[in-house]
């Protein structure tokens, strides 16, 4: 099944918990957690997200290259103007369960800029 979300004016988490509700199959009777729902899921318009509070400036996106003093930091509003779809891609993949299944459903996610 596929579903269509405009993430025009709705704020980043509440959209992120819908999404990932969607992928894992959550709203069907027929929910397995062991099992990928074979659901798709697309996101239009990932430029318009809202964040509550002062989430744009506090936030910050961590990762370590491996190499000693390699920890890299990005501010949400600069990951926003970097690229608008991996902020909701890491929201979401935060949601999911850390196992083998969750890059499957994340292969099933599209997400969209613009309509």
């Amino acid at each position: 099944m596929e579903y269509k979300i405009d993430a025009t004016n709705k704020i980043l988490g509440r959209l992120a918990t819908e999404v990932a509700v969607l992928l894992r199959g959550k709203n069907a009777p027929s929910f397995d957690p062991a099992k990928l729902s074979g659901n798709k899921v697309v996101v239009c318009n990932t430029d318009k997200i809202k964040f509550s509070g002062k989430k744009a400036s506090q936030k910050l996106y961590r990762h370590h290259s491996g190499y000693h003093g390699g920890l890299k930091e990005e501010k949400l509003e600069d990951l926003v103007q970097r690229d608008s779809r991996l902020v909701l891609k890491y929201a979401v993949m935060g949601m999911l369960p850390k196992n083998r299944l969750r890059a499957k459903f994340i292969k099933n996610l599209i997400l969209n800029k613009e309509q």
